[in-house]
């Protein structure tokens, strides 16, 4: 029977490094509360979970994969995040929707790098904490050695729930169990441990168990949503999914101790956008006002566009009215459906807590608020990486340009880390993604949806030009062909101001050597090479501009004079000037295991990079902080994953432009006028 209320739903994310285990985990959900007939598999292409053409080909998850279980009376809606790192949207998407973030960890593989990023970005979310180790029953691992790394790395509120039995063959809850038999570690020193923890989040219980009262268990039941709440134990789950070793003892967890919606922190919404704008917690009341947030858009080859939406307050029916962000206009929520893997099954009503999709939702965004109310209201959702990995297309056919650009947008829509925009100064539609896979991928969704192909090419730098020293310039612009000419002459002045300030175009003209209403045209000129550079065609800024001096003719003097006047001497004086280019130089902090740092440092000083700091991690892992020009590291998804094995993981942002060192200016210098000749 479908959950009426908060208190019957529970939401969880399936989150970790690719090659885990999540999918199968999923599957095999599936198939014990009946979903399915048969145990589905990633290998053979019969999972649920990794329907698509490109997942079954790669087999692995590329995007989020929602549905949902009935089990001992409560619904589990669960979303299956894809695990590679260039695909890591889709995992922040699903932190997003749900209140509890289940780390799949390989008993074989250990604690990987996605797996760190993603814990730590859902505690920084505010999500409580699970982690199920899988593969249990596979050779060669040591259970009692990654144990031991889980808690250095996760910290010591990370508790065995159960530990594995029989060579992974079973598991023992260590909750209701304070004796018995496992493949390692002590059952009664576990769930001593475990009852430790569970206390110290309730003053009640903690009074009760320093007195050395007995706790009775449902007690410390109803106590163990709060602690995971609280943070003080984030339990541990083993399991061998594609054998269904401990996944009914997952499920029976999920249902029996993690929080429900109504026991999680609220979440609140913001009446604007400003720093100072009005707060409010949002309880999950099924008898509310109707609130709800887009955390996921998505497109269903059947239905179209589809915002996966988690109800925050209220019940929602098809007639029920909403209004999005600060927007007066409502309309009707139409359509409602409960997302099962690739199936869409349309429902009459939700209530808070629940998740669902909404069809037919073309002005949703991701992160978009809908509300009944009339006040305005703004949510945040984990911030995404900025995608820094970048190339240049163009189609393959002609005239699909039109066609390429409305598949890009819908595609950005999908995928918070996929941006595609037109480069007005290269005149390139460049494509940025979080790796090389990832942009690989998108573009294989573009070939399969929408029949459209690129071709591609690295894109180019967007080096920018300025000037190092104070200089004048002159021009006189004259032209006569015969009844009323043309003339204009400008004496003009250019220095550099500082880094980042931009432009700026003054006058210093005394008396009427130009009349006034002539400086427009002068300041256009001027604009014209700001806009295409005067050195190696890359727009130009923090330059200041003084006109100085001039003349005009009463007759022959216009507009289109001094605006080539302008230009003209503007090109003098740059010449003069010292002009230089300028490179974008970003900011790096690059992840890797504390081995690698020594190659990490030694590749990036070869690219020219400077390192800024590093920080040691739990797990004996490193944080490089750098700064890197980059044209030199733009790229670097591919090389750190040859330096470190695929162990490694970086984010990049743009910090600032700086002056590219004179070698390498001249060379592209030398580049920009040997295409110059081509295009002639």
């Amino acid at each position: 029977m479908p959950a009426s209320k908060p208190q019957d739903f529970r939401n969880i994310a399936l989150l970790g490094h690719g090659g885990a285990g999540k999918t199968a985990l999923g599957d095999s959900m599936l198939h014990l509360s009946g979903v399915s007939g048969r145990l589905g598999s990633v290998q053979d292409g019969t999972s649920l979970l990794d329907f698509t053409d490109i997942a079954k080909e790669r087999q692995h998850s590329v995007d989020p994969v929602l549905f949902h279980v009935e089990h001992d009376g409560k619904t589990l809606n669960a979303i299956d995040a894809p695990g590679y790192p260039d695909f890591i949207g889709g995992a922040i998407c699903a932190i997003g929707g749900v209140d509890v973030a289940v780390l799949v960890i390989s008993a074989t593989s250990g604690i990987e790098v996605n797996t760190r990023r993603l814990f730590k970005t859902a505690m920084e979310f505010g999500l409580p904490r699970a982690i199920v180790v899988n593969k249990i029953d596979s050779d060669n691992t040591d259970l009692a050695s990654l144990m031991e790394q889980i808690n250095e790395t996760f910290g010591p509120a990370c508790k065995a729930l159960n530990l594995p039995t029989g060579s992974g063959s079973g598991v023992i809850d260590c909750f209701r169990n304070d004796s018995g038999e496992s493949d390692f570690g002590d059952v009664a020193e576990t769930h001593q441990q475990l009852v430790e923890n569970i206390i110290e989040s309730d003053e009640e219980l903690m009074e009760a168990y320093l007195a050395e009262e007995e706790v009775p268990p449902e007690k410390l039941s109803s106590a163990f949503a709060k602690a995971m709440v609280e943070g003080t134990v984030i339990p541990v789950l083993f399991a061998s999914a594609r054998n269904e070793v401990g996944v009914k003892e997952f499920m029976d967890a999920v249902v029996n101790f993690f929080p429900s919606p109504a026991d999680v922190k609220p979440r609140s919404v913001r009446n604007g956008t400003d720093d100072d704008a009005g707060e409010v917690e949002l309880s999950a009341d099924a008898s509310g006002n109707f609130v709800s947030q887009a955390f996921k858009i998505t497109t269903d080859p059947f239905v179209g566009k589809l915002a996966w939406v988690r109800v925050l307050r209220g019940t929602v029916q098809p007639d029920t009215m909403y209004a999005l962000r600060d927007e007066k206009k409502t309309a009707k929520i139409g359509h409602l459906f409960k997302i099962q893997g690739k199936e869409t099954n349309e429902v009459k009503q939700a209530v808070a807590g629940d998740i669902i999709a909404l069809a037919k939702v073309e002005e949703i965004q991701k992160g978009d608020v809908l509300h009944a109310d009339a006040e305005a209201m703004f949510a945040t959702l984990p911030p995404s990486p900025t995608p820094m990995y970048s190339l240049a297309v163009t189609p393959k056919s002609r005239g699909d340009e039109q066609k390429i650009s409305e598949a890009l947008h819908k595609l950005c829509e999908e995928d918070p880390t996929f941006h595609a925009e037109r480069d007005a100064q290269t005149g390139e539609t460049v494509i940025s993604g979080i790796g090389d896979l990832h942009l690989r991928v998108m573009l294989t969704k573009m070939k399969e949806r929408f029949d459209l192909e690129v071709e591609t090419k690295p894109p180019k730098i967007p080096y920018r030009e300025t000037i190092l020293m104070k200089a004048d310039g002159h021009h006189r612009h004259k032209k006569q062909t015969g009844g009323a000419g043309q003339f204009g002459e400008v004496y003009l002045r250019v220095e550099p101001m500082e880094r980042g300030s931009g432009f700026e175009f003054v006058s210093e003209l005394f008396g009427e050597s130009i009349p006034r209403q002539f400086l427009p045209a002068i300041e256009k000129g001027v604009r014209d090479v700001m806009e295409k550079g005067a050195v190696a065609g890359y727009r130009m800024q923090d330059i200041r501009v003084a006109v100085t001096d001039g003349k005009h003719h009463p007759v022959d003097s216009k507009e289109v004079a001094f605006r080539a006047a302008g230009k003209f001497a503007f090109i003098d004086a740059i010449r003069k000037a010292k002009p230089s280019l300028l490179e974008p130089i970003v900011d790096m902090e690059i992840s890797v295991p504390a081995s690698y740092m020594g190659d990490i440092a030694s590749d990036l000083a070869s690219r020219r990079g400077r390192i800024q700091g590093q920080e040691m991690l739990p797990g004996n892992m490193c944080v490089v902080k750098a700064q890197a020009p980059l044209a030199e590291v733009m790229m670097y998804n591919s090389q750190l994953r040859s330096v470190t094995g695929g162990q490694g993981s970086y984010t990049m942002e743009l910090s600032h432009f700086e002056p590219v060192p004179g070698n390498v200016q001249q060379q592209i210098i030398a580049a920009a006028q040997q295409a110059k000749e081509e295009e002639k």
